[in-house]
């Protein structure tokens, strides 16, 4: 897993963009302000949480499980110093649009899967809310890592996938990298020695815990809806919400809209 070096992964543009804008008011920058938009780039929030929690981990009885919890113990200026100038995501797919493509709607998808999962979280009265939205930005990163490190691989799963839209993703996950995309996550979350409860919300075979459920069907939902609202397997979504939410199936689907919205 070497080829995973936390510290050289690229973040995207605009996140790269607003770090050197407050760089260049450092003094004034504070840890919302630098959270607000690293948590919701899938790498950079690897970045921070993953580098202070093996920093601080042997001193801390639990390591920090947001962005912003991250960057308050890291502090400010040491932040700066360790984060210079970040690699960009889009610049190293500028001559693969393919790629690129693929990596969009991949982003598209975690965004959409963390603004349901925050919904679901909150009607819950879930009050480690932050870390389920956390949970499911963070829910496809080593999906988004092959792509990054190894795109020829992605795109050969992507391409089967493809042509036989019954192929299970575990199936030729393992036929192309000879491990399944969650259990690769979950050796690098340990690696990285993040937080127990980020690990076991960002595990799907742990569903059975509300957390769990609450990131899983919200990145399903957002995955069949990527093209609209129509797709046959939505139905089965709902109705494991519904349930999860204890919500009638009208009622479910008038939640989902309104996170949409």
């Amino acid at each position: 897993m070497r080829q995973f070096d936390l510290m050289s992964l690229p973040v995207l543009r605009e996140s790269a963009a607003k770090l050197e804008a407050l760089r260049a008011t450092e003094d004034d920058a504070d840890a919302h302000q630098l959270a607000e938009f690293i948590r919701t780039d899938p790498l950079f929030s690897l970045k921070v949480l993953g580098y202070v929690s093996m920093k601080f981990g042997d001193r801390l009885e639990q390591a920090p499980e947001s962005v912003t919890a991250a960057l308050v113990l890291l502090g400010i200026g040491p932040f700066f110093r360790i984060f210079g100038p970040q690699a960009v995501l889009e610049d190293v797919f500028a001559d693969a649009p393919e790629a690129q493509a693929h990596i969009d709607r991949l982003l598209d998808r975690c965004w959409r899967a963390s603004n349901f999962a925050l919904g679901f979280a909150v009607h819950r009265r879930d009050f480690d809310a932050a870390v389920v939205q956390q949970a499911a930005v963070l829910h496809d990163f080593a999906e988004l890592l092959v792509w990054v490190r190894a795109p020829s691989l992605a795109m050969t799963i992507a391409t089967r996938q493809a042509l036989d839209p019954q192929l299970r993703s575990s199936t030729v996950q393992k036929q192309v990298l000879n491990i399944e995309l969650n259990d690769l996550q979950q050796a690098l979350l340990k690696q990285w020695r993040l937080p127990e409860l980020l690990r076991r919300i960002t595990d799907d075979k742990h569903a059975v815990a509300p957390q769990v459920q609450s990131v899983v069907l919200a990145t399903q939902v957002a995955r069949h809806s990527a093209n609209g609202w129509d797709n046959a397997a939505i139905e089965d979504d709902v109705n494991a919400i519904a349930a999860m939410l204890s919500l009638s199936n009208l009622a479910t689907r008038r939640l989902l809209f309104e996170l949409e919205a």
